[in-house]
């Protein structure tokens, strides 16, 4: 070949090699602009959170950010505009005037998150002319249909829809829809999977209302009010006090955000008294009829000659297991607890849980905390069996009482019973698990006949009692510790009572604790019981419970409700009044319509009336209450 030959093979190589490299760059362009098409073609929707009872906790919806660009506007004119402006967002004239004349930044937002008619509002007024500058972006939402009910459980989302606490956060990977998911439906929306929570709303309500009352009357600082199926460990109601809307939970304090049933570990008092004589009882240390003697305070003189005394509340004489627990006594408990090793003691109250995690699905959860024996005092072990020295927290009281209610079987709490998929297929189920066997079912039947002892005339449990029902009760007063002094305060106290009921085929666990209450009593037994009892008839007149001789209906647990379809609009508009607002989003999507959803709940009015014909473009408009 010469070098003529050469030069042009040469140059019609490079030429070739070019078109090539430009042709694949074209192939993997293409391929990305595919790609990006594919996965901008569909809209996420996070997934809802219910009730057992399959009603809506949390759901997503369409929400808007309003802003300000300072640019596009003029001072006289936003200061005309600000009253009004304030008005539809419910916001002080004073401190929009402030972030609009001192504000760092040429945009910035005056209100995130508001409902599509608050933004349609603004949108409205711009159409006219106001509103000069005011930026109204659609944001993916999340609405909160019962607001405070079940707050703390439920949890709330932050800026992107992430979930920042509770469920929402605990399960964000169910919960968070996966934006390279094809849906299987067609539509053009990616939905999250459901949760559905253990609890019912009509029993959590309930219980809410009582406990507002409670916390009302006490003056306390804050309350936990938990009730669960003690055969399965489901809770029934998880209650909080303060709460908060999680709609608007930055309006809240922080500290109303605490998740305190899970989060909040404390000494439990004499209601701990329940599990440690249930220690001694199964270790060997006492049987039923083993008594000790009260004369007003436990006495003992160690080795090296130390007197160790803890005041009882009276003098009891001759007590036993039944009375110990009826009278809540402090002597009888610190002897029993003399009768066995520390090591043994320690290991059977942590096989009751304390010590260590649940495992209930939500996030923080505290161990509380339990000393193994080397790092305890001479008068350790009789402080604990009184319920001192020890910190717990509400969801561990309510597992360790399910080991009583079961024969001695500790169950794990259930929070969340499932998670469905968009379709409603099962993705997978929180069925009652068993965590260890703790004591004999001897001897827990022997606890709760001493709790039964507790909520006669004479124990200490007797307000807790419900008419017409037997119940194992044990109420408990514990003194909180001073972190200024070190020492226990004269003026902090935990007051709380805990129910087992019926007590002769235990079906259901209440626990209440009320923290520092203010008002003219402390004591468990006089502000605590009687709100157990109010929860107890309350749950009682929701559910399927026996009562006393009234008769019981069998019923299998499981109602099977009709499948609701989603909203649809033809040739003539329906009647769609009693709507609920989640059938209706999908008419949001309709571009043929101009379709306004105001309000929530269910349709209450509609506009064109039922039966009126459809034409293209018509604006239809559904209020709802």
């Amino acid at each position: 070949m010469n070098k003529k030959q050469l030069r042009y093979w040469t140059v019609a190589g490079t030429f070739a090699a070019a078109a090539l490299a430009l042709i694949g760059r074209y192939a993997v362009l293409a391929s990305e602009r595919e790609t990006v098409q594919s996965r901008v073609a569909f809209e996420t929707e996070r997934g809802p959170i219910v009730d057992r009872t399959g009603r809506l906790l949390a759901m997503d919806s369409a929400l808007y950010n309003v802003a300000v660009w300072r640019p596009e506007t003029k001072a006289a004119e936003f200061a005309a505009d600000l009253p009004r402006l304030a008005a539809v967002l419910e916001l002080s004239e004073a401190e929009l005037q402030e972030k609009y004349e001192k504000g760092a930044s040429d945009f910035f937002y005056v209100k995130k998150r508001v409902a599509p008619q608050v933004a349609r509002t603004i949108q409205d007024a711009k159409a006219t002319g106001a509103f000069a500058g005011i930026v109204v972006e659609k944001v993916a939402g999340r609405i909160y249909p019962e607001k405070r009910l079940a707050s703390h459980l439920v949890g709330f989302v932050g800026d992107g829809n992430r979930g920042l606490a509770g469920v929402e956060h605990k399960y964000e990977a169910d919960l968070s829809p996966s934006p390279a998911a094809a849906p299987a439906d067609g539509s053009r929306r990616v939905r999250g999977n459901t949760v559905v929570l253990a609890i019912d709303t009509a029993i959590q309500y309930a219980l809410e209302e009582i406990a507002r009352k409670a916390m009302a009357s006490t003056g306390a600082e804050s309350l936990m009010l938990l009730a669960g199926d003690a055969r399965s460990g489901e809770l029934l109601a998880y209650v909080a006090l303060p709460d908060f809307d999680p709609n608007e939970y930055y309006a809240s304090p922080a500290e109303s955000w605490t998740d305190f049933p899970a989060t909040y570990a404390y000494e439990p008092g004499s209601v701990f008294k329940v599990f440690s004589m249930a220690a001694v009882l199964d270790l060997g240390g006492m049987s039923t009829n083993t008594t000790f003697t009260c004369d007003g305070a436990y006495h003992r003189t160690t080795a090296n000659g130390e007197e160790i005394r803890i005041k009882c509340l009276g003098a009891h004489g001759a007590v036993n297991l039944e009375r110990i627990l009826e009278l809540s006594c402090n002597s009888g408990a610190g002897y029993a607890a003399d009768t066995v090793q520390s090591l043994d003691f320690y290991e059977r109250l942590a096989a009751f849980g304390f010590g260590s995690r649940t495992g209930i699905a939500l996030a923080g959860e505290s161990p509380g905390l339990l000393r193994r024996p080397e790092a305890w005092s001479l008068r350790s072990k009789p402080t604990i069996a009184m319920g001192q020295e020890v910190l717990v927290t509400a969801v561990q009281m309510f597992a360790a009482a399910t080991a009583i209610a079961n024969g001695g079987v500790l169950l794990k709490p259930i929070a969340v019973r499932k998670v469905l998929s968009a379709d409603g297929s099962l993705v997978y189920e929180n069925t009652p698990q068993t965590v260890r066997r703790v004591v004999s079912a001897e001897n827990a039947r022997a606890i709760l006949g001493a709790m039964e002892r507790a909520s006669g005339l004479g124990g200490t449990g007797h307000r807790a009692k419900v008419q017409d029902l037997r119940m194992a009760v044990k109420t408990g007063t514990a003194q909180m510790a001073d972190r200024a002094t070190r020492r226990y305060s004269e003026t902090d106290f935990i007051a709380s009572t805990l129910a087992i009921l019926p007590a002769e085929d235990p079906a259901l666990v209440l626990y209440l604790a009320i923290v520092k209450p203010k008002g003219e009593s402390y004591y468990g037994g006089r502000i605590a019981a009687p709100v157990i009892r109010e929860a107890a008839e309350a749950v009682l007149a929701l559910s399927d419970l026996p009562r006393g001789e009234s008769p019981a209906v069998p019923h299998s647990g499981t109602i099977a409700l009709p499948r609701l379809a989603a909203a649809t609009i033809g040739e003539a508009m329906p009647d769609l009044r009693g709507t609920p607002k989640r059938l209706l989003l999908p008419l949001l999507e309709r571009t043929d319509l101009s379709v306004r959803i105001e309000g929530e709940g269910y349709v209450v009015r509609q506009r064109p009336a039922p039966g009126s014909p459809i034409t293209s473009g018509m604006e239809i408009t559904l209020e709802l209450e």
